[in-house]
């Protein structure tokens, strides 16, 4: 067995992504309900179960600080939605728009994906000296919930609980 689970608070936000394993765990220990399975069993020697996929605890977990996703590759792909934000092709870079060279930061607001091609283009040139425009203004991850996104998947019966929070920058 190697689902994976959602995790909601009790409130139904989302708090993690965790394998279907322990959310079974959480369940079997009355720490949370099963809301929706994937139709498929785990069983033991004596039993078997409804495998979870998404799980809700049964007590309010009180979030004490935001937490910042890493600015690399894979977080910025999922960002942008894995395309050129110079040409909307498939991106395969990363581009700094101000370069680290000419005094650029590694941040959300100055890193873009990018395909192959522009980032040669622009190569260590600000915006204006390539005649280059961004597809929108890039900016930090306003939630923790990117943390989902990054897990690999946001399956299908997920997407009610994350949506509305991830908003249009995941496609789900």
């Amino acid at each position: 067995m190697t689902g994976r689970a959602l995790v909601l608070n009790a409130s139904y936000e989302p708090l993690s992504v965790v394998t279907a394993r322990r959310a079974l765990v959480l369940v079997l220990s009355e720490r949370a309900l099963l809301v929706e399975g994937t139709g498929s069993e785990i069983r033991s020697a004596t039993a078997s179960f409804a495998e979870p996929s998404v799980v809700r605890l049964r007590n309010y977990v009180r979030v004490p600080h935001q937490t910042r996703v890493a600015v690399n590759r894979r977080s910025v792909f999922v960002r942008d939605g894995h395309r050129c934000q110079y040409c909307g092709a498939q991106a395969e870079n990363i581009d700094h728009i101000v370069p680290r060279s000419r005094g650029g930061t590694h941040s959300w607001e100055n890193v873009v994906a990018c395909c192959r091609r522009c980032n040669a283009r622009k190569e260590d040139r600000l915006l204006e000296e390539t005649g280059f425009h961004l597809a929108r203004q890039p900016r930090a991850p306003r939630s923790r919930l990117w943390l989902l996104a990054l897990s690999g998947e946001v399956r299908e019966e997920w997407a009610p609980y994350v949506e509305p929070v991830l908003g249009q920058a995941v496609a789900v």
